[in-house]
């Protein structure tokens, strides 16, 4: 099993959220279009909320904290 390096795996996320920024939207017409869009918005929020969390090992359990000042 692969050992989870904390730091790298928020990186991957943030690299996530800025392919999602940074992608443009494929000729897609009307509600198609809107979908995604609307897709696109909600998995920068994802992305870039993960990456922006502090991490703790807690108890034996990983815990992250994000920052929800947006």
């Amino acid at each position: 099993m692969a050992q989870l390096d904390m730091d790298e795996f928020l990186e991957r996320f943030e690299r996530r959220a800025n392919a999602v920024r940074e992608r443009g939207v494929p000729p897609l017409e009307g509600e198609a279009r809107k979908q995604f869009i609307d897709s696109a918005e909600k998995d920068f929020l994802d992305y870039s909320l993960v990456a922006s969390a502090a991490w703790a090992v807690e108890e034996g359990e990983l815990v992250l904290r994000i920052p929800l000042g947006l």
